[in-house]
């Protein structure tokens, strides 16, 4: 679901941007965070929704091997369509097969001052802990981010709070482009934050889910995966024994039970936690079925994808091919008003 500021408000229907950096198949944290929110706003809004390839080259130190990212493209993208993306009701692309969005970037780079991208917490924090970060690939990555939602005149944006500030950049690009050089008819839609409700998803040790700290349950992962991972997940620490009694609030299996059970199931494993009732493998049954049971119909529908690639393929170009006729038409606006329609 997302909410939006009660100064900004988002009438329906409108367009809305959204992409993700290609990381390979995705886990329950990218579902929970982004995407099942992209499922719920496609029914109520023209959904452009990207895969930003070349973001992922701003943080990439090493080159990877030949392949690997393309695959990693095509694993998330069956992963958005296995989750419910709907590629007749959204439009679905990529990143850099549109060259318009690094025409603008550099355009808008004209008037952008480089203190409005100094500023960014997200860069100064990069840069502090890793000196290879600092390059300008790196440094421009929110007005690059500016350059795709304006490309397509978007509305809103669907992001979690940690990354409502580049939308704020996104809207001073807009009006500083609007000012300087169309001011009678602005050319640039300023969109507003969709703030997302779940911008954290804990992984099996209690930690954000992330690759990096292999933590994660995959999207499609079997059953006895599932399996295997939740009942090895470690409980309360200060729970040794079958009979002690334990507190959920530190245990990390209790973060799985607030996402995905219900308050009868809630009440009663916390219940059972603080009494000893019940012991951690009890407690962890109900979050087994439910997972496995959410994750069916994905692994299902992957398994048809992933039998038909031609068609993922395919799914991909007519999207990038709706998404270019937007964004030359808006190209065209820009370069007239800066006087390159020449």
């Amino acid at each position: 679901m997302s909410t939006l500021p009660s100064d900004a408000p988002l009438p329906t229907p409108q367009r809305v941007l959204s992409g993700m950096r290609p990381t390979g198949a995705l886990h329950l944290g990218h579902y929970h965070g982004a995407l099942k929110n992209w499922v719920h706003l496609q029914n109520e809004h023209d959904c452009f929704f990207f895969v930003a390839d070349w973001h992922a080259l701003t943080t990439q130190t090493q080159r990877p091997e030949p392949g690997v990212l393309e695959q990693r493209v095509y694993d998330m993208v069956v992963d958005w369509l296995a989750a419910g993306i709907d590629p007749e009701r959204t439009t679905l692309f990529i990143q850099s097969r549109i060259a318009e969005h690094a025409e603008l970037f550099t355009l808008l780079a004209m008037s952008t001052p480089s203190s409005w991208l100094e500023r960014m917490p997200s860069y100064k924090e990069a840069v502090a802990d890793n000196r290879e970060l600092a390059t300008y690939g790196f440094l421009g990555y929110p007005l690059l981010q500016a350059a795709d939602i304006l490309l397509y005149k978007a509305s809103g944006v669907p992001v979690g709070e940690d990354q409502a500030p580049h939308v704020e950049v996104t809207r001073e690009v807009a009006r500083r482009f609007n000012h300087l050089h169309s001011p009678a008819a602005p050319i640039l839609a300023e969109p507003v934050a969709m703030l997302t409700d779940t911008s954290r998803v804990a992984g099996l040790d209690g930690r954000k889910m992330s690759k990096s700290y292999g933590n994660t349950i995959a999207m499609r992962d079997r059953p006895e995966v599932v399996d295997e991972k939740i009942r090895t997940m470690p409980t309360d620490a200060q729970r040794v024994r079958r009979g002690d009694p334990g507190e959920p609030s530190r245990c990390p299996v209790w973060a799985f039970h607030e996402l995905y059970s219900d308050n009868e199931t809630r009440d009663w494993a916390a219940a059972g936690c603080r009494s000893a009732a019940i012991g951690c493998l009890d407690c962890k049954q109900p979050l087994i079925k439910a997972i496995q049971a959410q994750q069916q119909p994905w692994r299902e529908r992957a398994e048809e994808l992933l039998a038909d690639p031609k068609r993922v393929h395919w799914i991909v170009e007519v999207g990038t091919e709706r998404a270019r006729a937007v964004a030359r038409k808006t190209l065209r606006e820009v370069r007239h008003a800066l006087g390159l329609s020449y």
